[in-house]
């Protein structure tokens, strides 16, 4: 074989499995950060972090969301949590489906022992009804909740929020096609149902008037689907949040690293060398 071949089928080789290999070690290093915050906490830890990273020979980037898979897994790793054992699911996701949602927030909400949710950065939508489960939530000062208000796929349209389905056909009235008046009706039993899952969670919690309170605002309508609950927005609610995050969670965090796009959008010196002394700024 010419050393030119040799080359190529080297090349060749290390593409496809150096990326495999790359994985590998992250997914060790993750598995020690998870263990050493589990001897700190004297619980059992779960991650539920979507991020957008890039896989493959290639580095095609993919998108993750709260899917039916996730809950397998998580409902596995619950089950097999012993009854008196803590947990600790820290939660980083832009949400996902309601089912899969569901399903993590109740098994979550019926384990015996204490459960913690650790917001570091965002848990919206289908994130924030898996927070509504836990006895404790733990966030950053600056990361954020959202509500759990259910959206319709539809057509043309795409995600529509099942509160803004009613209202139209409301105001339509009589002259509502007939494929709106079927959307409303769908409209109004998914708020309906998502009102009843997040009372069911919150009700061990919260005083009865609270709970149906806090159930009717996330649910069915109030605010846009993205917007950001804040620390002191959450707390006034009655949510049972707190302002302080393991520093290894954070440790954890950066073991999940974002696809990396061709130019950095934000770059810093982690360490920066302090100011001197006597400096001034001038006009």
């Amino acid at each position: 074989m010419d050393p030119f071949s040799m080359i190529f089928w080297l090349f060749l080789l290390w593409a496809l499995f150096w990326p495999q290999w790359k994985y590998q070690a992250l997914h060790g290093a993750r598995l020690r950060a998870i263990r050493n915050l589990e001897q700190k906490r004297k619980s059992r830890v779960i991650t539920l972090i979507h991020r957008q990273e890039q896989i493959g020979l290639f580095g095609i980037p993919f998108v993750r969301f709260i899917n039916i898979e996730d809950s397998e897994a998580v409902l596995r790793a619950i089950r097999k949590t012993p009854k008196d054992t803590p947990i600790d699911l820290i939660l980083h996701t832009p949400g996902g489906l309601v089912l899969a949602s569901v399903q993590i927030a109740m098994a979550l909400h019926d384990h015996p022992a204490p459960t913690t949710v650790i917001v570091p950065h965002y848990a919206m939508s289908g994130g924030t009804l898996i927070a509504l489960a836990a006895d404790k939530i733990l966030m950053d000062p600056h990361a954020v909740l959202g509500p759990v208000d259910p959206q319709l796929m539809v057509q043309e349209a795409g995600p529509v929020p099942a509160a803004s389905i009613l209202k139209v056909a409301r105001e339509k009235g009589k002259e509502a096609s007939d494929q709106l008046l079927l959307q409303a009706d769908v409209a109004e039993k998914a708020i309906r149902q998502v009102e009843d899952i997040v009372y069911t969670l919150v009700r061990d919690k919260l005083p009865e008037d609270k709970a149906r309170e806090l159930a009717r605002k996330l649910s069915t309508g109030v605010w846009t689907h993205d917007y950001p609950i804040m620390f002191s927005e959450a707390k006034a609610l009655g949510l049972p949040v707190e302002d302080r995050i393991p520093e290894e969670v954070y440790a954890i965090m950066e073991l999940y690293p974002q696809a990396h796009p061709q130019r950095p959008t934000v770059e810093y010196i982690p360490h920066p060398v302090a100011p001197r002394h006597g400096n001034q700024k001038s006009a």
